[in-house]
């Protein structure tokens, strides 16, 4: 991941100018959250903050990045004084990584002097908006095949590499099984999957020797592209081939499928195989797949066992984007709130409080000021103090395990593709009236 301090909007630095002239340096919150869901969302999951640690942490200007600030004359020298020593040294609370929440939660709160915690604002959004998108929608095939093989396939049309890696990163966190991505395996320890592509087939001119050349360089690993030419045909010449690489110990683990009705000829390969003896030769299914497909072949009933998810995800398709926001809530001890018109906040700082009913589904989340009573299980904890994170930060399995516990407790009609109702999230009385205070003591 990046660490370059220059990844921000140039009016991140015009204000930390401004501030620094005006001596206004008192503790600021900031709080992360999502306006409102995308259409067909009923929950999103929230992902990305083992990165934004990490950036915070890390935060520094080199001299290389202050210089070529200096030579665009738009900064005072006693600016770029400051900006030789800045770090971090704020608080951080946020929801665990995999902790599923709603409309208008934060997500999120920093608290930390006004320059740096304004001038983290663009790449802290840019971590958290796309890992939290990702995985939101990975999660929707998790739910729709949650015994089938899934693997992320999205690298060579994820929008630039460290949107592959942190799109493998927030699908697997959800409980996809894997990724393609060979660097997401190295970077983040996430269990590998490939096969072939067509070219390799089309390199030879009898399509049974490109099958059996594969197997032997990938013996370990033999999963045969059959849809080159004719699917079925191909899954015949599969079926004659194994018992030479029986004799030689390789195993056919299993096929691919990336074109055409992918139910069909799963179901007409499924026979030919069975009916020579590869019983034990899996399906997997690629080619523009979203979960929306795949709910069709689930209902279906295609004998396919696993399933490469691409292009849909990675780039979120139905949902490139979401209403996400980073905005001030408290400066120097004093509420703060924005009333511009649709994009109204609720101020001060917040905790977000969630209610399960007697199966240990989720009943209702309550927004609050924090330290306010409320009943139920606050959501947002400390994670980062003085600058350094506090204790230790789950792995990613622990990670992953904890976003499995929460997606199994979202409501049944949540779950669902679409026509999915809102789910409760109230906003409390004492933050209802903090933001009446706020109103009548700023008049703008």
């Amino acid at each position: 991941m990046s660490n370059n301090a220059l990844l921000t909007d140039l009016y991140q630095l015009t204000m930390l100018q401004g501030y620094y002239e005006q001596n206004m340096e008192d503790l600021a919150v900031f709080e992360f959250f999502v306006r409102k869901l995308p259409k067909n969302r009923g929950y999103l999951v929230a992902a990305g903050l083992a990165q934004v640690l990490t950036y915070l942490e890390q935060l520094r200007f080199s001299s290389d990045e202050i210089e070529w600030l200096a030579s665009t004359g738009q900064f005072q020298p006693s600016m770029l004084d400051r900006l030789e020593t800045l770090k971090f040294t704020g608080d951080v609370h946020a929801m665990p990584e995999g902790t599923v929440f709603f409309q208008n939660e934060p997500i999120l709160r920093i608290t930390a002097p006004l320059p740096e915690a304004q001038l983290i604002e663009s790449r802290l959004i840019n971590l958290l908006h796309f890992q939290t998108l990702i995985a939101s929608k990975a999660a929707r095939s998790v739910f729709i095949a949650p015994d089938n093989l899934l693997v992320d396939f999205g690298m060579r049309r994820a929008h630039g590499s460290e949107a592959a890696l942190l799109a493998a990163r927030a699908s697997y966190l959800v409980g996809f099984t894997g990724s393609s991505t060979v660097a997401a395996g190295m970077q983040f320890g996430i269990p590998l999957f490939g096969t072939m592509a067509h070219s390799f087939i089309q390199t030879y001119t009898r399509e049974s020797q490109a099958f059996a050349d594969f197997a032997k360089a990938n013996p370990d690993n033999v999963v045969l592209l059959i849809d080159t030419y004719d699917t079925e045909a191909a899954a015949q010449k599969v079926v004659d081939l194994a018992p030479t690489l029986h004799a030689q110990g390789i195993k056919i683990k299993s096929v691919r499928l990336d074109s055409g009705d992918l139910a069909d000829h799963a179901r007409k390969v499924r026979m030919i195989l069975d009916r020579g003896g590869l019983n034990d030769t899996t399906i997997f299914a690629s080619g523009n797949i979203d979960e929306y497909k795949l709910e069709e072949l689930m209902a279906q009933q295609a004998p396919i066992d696993g399933f490469g998810i691409g292009t849909h995800m990675d780039t979120s398709a139905d949902a490139p984007y979401l209403d996400s926001a980073y905005k001030l809530q408290e400066y120097a001890g004093i509420a703060r709130r924005k009333r511009s018109e649709g994009k109204a906040t609720w101020p001060g700082r917040k905790q977000v409080y969630r209610n399960y009913n007697d199966n240990g589904i989720m009943s209702g989340d309550t927004v609050t000021v924090e330290n306010a009573p409320c009943a139920g299980q606050p959501l947002l904890q400390l994670v980062m103090q003085g600058g350094k994170t506090v204790a230790r930060q789950p792995t990613l399995i622990e990670a992953r395990e904890y976003a499995r516990r929460q997606l199994n407790g979202l409501p049944m009609t949540l779950r669902q593709l679409s026509n999915t109702p809102e789910y409760p999230v109230t906003i409390s009385a004492e933050l209802q009236a903090l933001a009446k205070t706020v109103d009548e003591q700023n008049t703008g």
